[in-house]
């Protein structure tokens, strides 16, 4: 699993374009400028010390120090921003992605992910990448480009030198791998409690006013302490194997360039080497190791992204419904007529949720699902959401097959009005233009007044400009639930599906909100799962559903007396049994 994560962190590369390539360039013409500059140096010392030359004498000696000082600086600089932009195209590109692939699951295929995660995965995770492509790639190619260069001038130089440094170099990257090993397991583990810490947390803060009411939140506050220590002392773990891993690092070139220098020292005692070549390769030696110290120190930057590209690549592995490559045209000038044909579907097997449902709505028709929590009405309106598609049968929408029709241009057809709409952070006026952003401010206005809703939001300080918070903070239930009949309104679309769009609200917003949906079934098909009775009196009919089957079909008065289900469910909500 680790060398498919690897594997699929180097395809990501292309991403950055030619960013990296071009910071490794630049990484390695900084290494030229430092070997000239190691020139340099010896060079002036030598006509100091040995030559007996003033420091005016060697003045162009230092001023082209100076310039190599510069230039150096100007280079790294340079590196370092080419590389960082490059990891910024791959982390935009692989966000989007990412966040594309969760739109194309759907709410159904997520319901059993923790939001938290992938909001962890979306964010940290995404994040957890630019350390690997701006540090660890553009360092792994200096590692061997620029020691290589270094020794193309240390050979002609000192043959004994070049000889040392081309067999110590290969200890570093040795022991580092031997190290990682363990670090990388430790790493990855340590991101899937991440992803767990960060999922529990949310799952804490969206449940804080029930915690509160039933008196668990102290209980709560210690279960978040055990386990914010737990993960204190697991990343302690991690840190003590990448520290053991850059003492390593340390102690194996700090050895070698002792070696070098000894080796150095007693050649010149000897007088087998010159003052300038021994200067001159004692200042190359610790720029030789330097770029394998550097890969070492940015090695936890892989380690990281490893762990992180875990949880995406699951992820973008979860197989997406196939979207169909041309988008049909579909006539609904004479309305939209939507018909099942023996449906059937189940989340699990053996449990079949919807089986062999069969009923048409017709252009204009009033359709409401009754029955039973669990009897399949959620998974009827999954279906035609496109949420999910059929497992066995097809669903016609006027004798063109759902299936090939691409989902967005299905969902232009539908206005959606759930039971608890979810409103975002922002204005009145662009929560209305969810579904059209360029609308007219007279055309929401005219939606809002069709809904019910321009009364109160006209009443606000700032009206249409009013901003709301997450879930629609600041408003009440019926409010916000005739901001999404507004919504619907804005859209204009020739089917509406409602989840019980009525529920939870008080009797004034109720009233509000019925008169709203009346006038938006009016030329419309419409279906509406009805948990209240009373909301569905003006339905044209019925479908009664029990156990994933349709056991019950007609209009209202003539299910009441038929003495079924639908009949029992009138009676005792009644209150006459």
């Amino acid at each position: 699993m680790s060398t498919d994560l690897k594997q699929w962190l180097k395809e990501q590369k292309p991403l950055a374009g030619r960013h990296l390539s071009v910071a490794t360039g630049l990484g390695v013409l900084a290494g030229f400028l430092l070997i000239f500059q190691a020139w340099c140096l010896a060079r002036v010392v030598d006509g100091v010390v040995f030559a007996d030359q003033s420091l005016d004498q060697q003045w162009p000696w230092l001023s082209a120090m100076l310039g190599l000082f510069v230039g150096r600086a100007v280079l790294a600089w340079a590196a370092e921003q080419t590389a960082v932009r490059g990891a910024g195209q791959v982390k935009v590109a692989l966000r989007d992605r990412l966040v594309r692939h969760i739109q194309a699951l759907g709410p159904v295929a997520l319901a059993a992910e923790h939001s938290g995660e992938l909001a962890n995965t979306l964010s940290d995770g995404i994040e957890a990448l630019e350390a690997y492509y701006a540090r660890f790639l553009p360092a792994i190619s200096l590692m061997a480009l620029v020691p290589l260069s270094i020794l193309v001038f240390v050979f002609p130089v000192d043959l004994t030198s070049a000889l040392v440094l081309l067999l110590t170099a290969p200890l570093i990257p040795l022991f580092m791998i031997l190290i990682g090993k363990g670090a990388e397991r430790l790493n990855q583990r340590q991101w899937k409690k991440l992803a767990r810490m960060s999922a529990h947390f949310l799952d804490v803060i969206q449940g804080l006013t029930n915690l509160k009411l039933f008196n668990a939140s102290r209980r709560e506050a210690a279960v978040i302490a055990r386990i914010s220590d737990d993960y204190r002392r697991s990343t302690m773990s991690v840190l003590r194997v990448a520290f053991l891993s850059a003492f390593a690092l340390e102690f194996f070139s700090t050895v070698s360039i002792a070696i070098v220098a000894v080796l150095i020292g007693f050649r010149l005692f000897w007088g087998e080497l010159d003052f300038f070549s021994g200067l001159f390769l004692l200042l190359l030696a610790p720029e030789f190791y330097l770029p394998l110290r550097n890969m070492g120190t940015h090695y936890h930057a892989r380690m990281e992204a490893v762990g992180a590209a875990e949880r995406i690549v699951e992820i973008l592995q979860t197989p997406v419904p196939e979207i169909p490559s041309r988008t049909l045209s579909l006539d609904i000038s004479n309305g939209l007529a939507v018909r099942f044909e023996d449906v059937c579907f189940g989340y699990e097997a053996g449990r079949p949720a919807l089986q062999g449902i069969d009923f048409t709505l017709h252009p204009g028709e009033r359709l409401a699902l009754v029955g039973p929590s669990g009897s399949g009405k959620s998974t009827l309106m999954n279906l035609l959401l496109g949420f999910i598609r059929p497992q066995q049968g097809r669903i016609m929408l006027n004798e063109v097959a759902i299936n090939s029709l691409h989902p967005d241009a299905w969902r232009q057809l539908i206005a959606w009005v759930p039971q608890n709409p979810r409103l975002f952070h922002g204005t009145l006026l662009d929560n209305i233009r969810l579904a059209r952003p360029d609308a007219p401010l007279d055309a929401v206005r005219q939606a809002a007044q069709l809904a019910q809703a321009d009364d109160f939001i006209m009443a606000l300080p700032d009206a249409y400009q009013t901003r709301v918070g997450d879930r629609g903070q600041g408003l009440s239930g019926g409010q916000i639930q005739r901001v999404a009949l507004a919504r619907a309104f804005l859209k204009d679309a020739p089917l509406v599906l409602l989840d019980e769009a009525t529920a939870s609200l008080d009797q004034q917003s109720e009233q509000l909100v019925q008169a709203g949906i009346e006038q938006l079934a009016k030329g419309r098909s419409l279906i509406t799962i009805a948990h209240r009775l009373q909301t569905v009196r003006d339905a044209d009919r019925l479908l009664v559903l029990e156990n994933g089957r349709i056991v019950e079909s007609g209009a209202p008065a003539v299910l009441r007396q038929q003495g079924g289900y639908y009949s029992r469910l009138a009676a005792l909500q009644e209150g006459t049994v």
